[in-house]
């Protein structure tokens, strides 16, 4: 690759770990840089390549937030074990899905996804009154990892913004630590399918490397923002990242 093709990715991965950052969607991002800077590099290298950048970026907004917002490690911890099992099971079934449909599915739930927190102005903007029991968080957080987990491996777009979404509705949590969680299964998903995806040779180590530098970067910087912020933009930022998802879906799937 040229110089100018490694400054336009590693720009791209910089863009997509402060939006993997703010509420997940990275993916969308470097998978379609990656894929036309070079067009004949296979989509499972392209997503075992950007796999190393988004564990990384993801690994440093875990910490990021963390500094700030109370972390409950004894569910949340047991949570990513969980994503990283079920995102190499999906990683290793991508060859089985076919993605006619796949895709449509995804859109029609980020549609929903969409129209749900435009609806519902309030959610997570505070934290609920009564936090729900032990029982019920461990029961959501150990699905949300599960369920999402394996869709990050299947495909990944959008999966942390579905854990934020999961957590915000489910357990009444405010965007800003719902946020903070997510990254946290979000780190387990990426370690899975970025394990698999490695055993399998589909991993270009240099160039994941400086993508994971500049990942790293663009997740501090928006994981600071997040916290400074508040919930407000967070839900803004959901938002518009939801509506360019679908649009770039549509336009992958159809255009």
């Amino acid at each position: 690759m040229s110089f100018a093709d490694w400054a336009v990715l590693l720009a791209a991965a910089t863009a997509a770990g402060w939006v993997d950052a703010v509420v997940g969607g990275g993916g969308l991002i470097i998978l379609p840089t990656l894929l036309l800077v070079a067009p004949t590099l296979a989509p499972q290298t392209a997503l075992g390549t950007n796999k190393i950048a988004a564990f990384c970026g993801t690994s440093a907004a875990t910490v990021t937030f963390a500094r700030k917002v109370p972390m409950r490690w004894r569910l949340l911890l047991p949570g990513a074990a969980i994503a990283a099992v079920t995102a190499g099971a999906g990683a290793a079934a991508v060859a089985l899905i076919d993605r006619r449909y796949f895709v449509p599915i995804v859109m029609v739930v980020l549609v929903g996804v969409a129209i749900f927190v435009t609806l519902r102005p309030s959610l997570g903007r505070t934290m609920a009154t009564h936090p729900p029991a032990r029982r019920k968080t461990m029961l959501v957080i150990a699905l949300a990892a599960g369920l999402i987990g394996c869709y990050d491996g299947l495909l990944g777009p959008g999966t942390g913004t579905f854990l934020i979404i999961t957590f915000a509705t489910l357990l009444g949590t405010e965007f800003v630590r719902a946020a903070a969680m997510a990254k946290v299964i979000n780190c387990g998903s990426n370690l899975g399918a970025l394990i698999l995806l490695g055993a399998t040779g589909h991993i270009l180590w240099a160039l994941g490397a400086a993508m994971a530098v500049a990942n790293v970067l663009g997740a501090v910087v928006g994981s600071r923002m997040a916290l400074a912020r508040g919930a407000g933009f967070v839900r803004a930022v959901l938002l518009v990242v939801v509506t360019a998802m679908v649009v770039r879906l549509g336009w992958q799937q159809f255009g």
